[in-house]
């Protein structure tokens, strides 16, 4: 199973607790294997480049298939709907939009009053162009209809150190990196970008209930083989994936890492990514996103 970030981030992590039930379940050691670099491409090349069997898979986070056609538009080497047999979804991890506690605001409405009372006087963090929290406060950004500074950062560890600083002002980041400092007297979460409430959070309100109606971000991952592998393998380690789902030990470790076992029907998977090349598509065009 090949992931497509270092040993220890969130990829990897979702990876290593499925293992042991896939494992089990298929008579067949699966093995994680890290394979990083260019905003996952070097991943999906390996993968592209193993033959169609079912014994090479790579699981992924949403932006690999749904945001790198629209920011590397032109340069991309894989069709997202095209080269990959979708295997399984497997789970959604939110992100909430955090400030520094000096920032004299405590809803979004306030924030987003602020932001157009000093356009362009704001900043906000992320861990690099076009990842997850980058396009998280783009959308913010364009359905509120301010002007927020970028400050992009090596990873999610340095964008949180300067927000905690006072460096930037807001971000929206991973709650799985959020959580260790919620009691952080310099932290404030305003609010869960997804559309409903935490489950582990119940009194953080979402962004779309607290001052921008219709905002949802979903960060999930997923499971993909190469095209051409045959269905009834394809079908075998869709109904593997859905038993180590429903573990109660996978189920707890997921919710360690405040991340909800993602269920849904191959068929909603490939809707899912569809609808999702579209929405970032628009987001990236009218945010008019680079990455060099």
């Amino acid at each position: 199973m090949l992931v497509p970030n270092p040993p220890g981030g969130g990829t990897d992590t979702l990876a290593r607790i499925l293992v042991p039930s896939l494992s089990a379940q298929l008579g067949q050691q699966v093995i994680v294997e890290s394979r990083v670099g260019g905003s996952g491409f070097v991943a999906v090349d390996t993968l592209l480049q193993a033959p169609p069997d079912g014994y090479t898979l790579l699981l992924l986070y949403s932006g690999i298939l749904t945001v790198n056609p629209s920011i590397f538009k032109g340069r991309i080497r894989y069709d997202s709907l095209r080269d990959f047999a979708i295997v399984a979804p497997v789970a959604e991890v939110p992100n909430v939009l955090i400030v520094n506690s000096s920032l004299p605001v405590k809803t979004v409405s306030e924030l987003i009053a602020m932001a157009k009372a000093q356009p362009g006087k704001l900043s906000y963090a992320s861990s690099g162009n076009g990842v997850s929290n980058h396009l998280a406060m783009e959308l913010f950004k364009q359905l509120a209809g301010v002007d927020i500074a970028h400050i992009p950062y090596r990873g999610d560890a340095p964008a949180l150190v300067d927000l905690l600083g006072g460096h930037v002002q807001a971000a929206f980041a991973n709650m799985a990196t959020v959580s260790p400092h919620l009691k952080n007297p310099k932290l404030r979460v305003l609010a869960v970008a997804t559309s409903k409430r935490l489950q582990n959070f119940p009194d953080i309100p979402t962004v779309s209930e607290s001052g921008l109606p219709g905002y949802d971000m979903k960060l999930w991952y997923g499971i993909v083989a190469k095209a051409g592998t045959p269905s009834f393998i394809v079908d075998k380690l869709n109904a593997a994936v859905r038993v180590a789902q429903d573990s109660q030990d996978v189920k707890a470790r997921f919710a360690a890492m405040d991340a909800t076992p993602m269920i849904q029907s191959q068929d909603e998977f490939k809707d899912t990514i569809r609808q999702d090349i579209q929405k970032w598509a628009q987001v990236v065009e009218r945010g008019h996103i680079t990455v060099d």
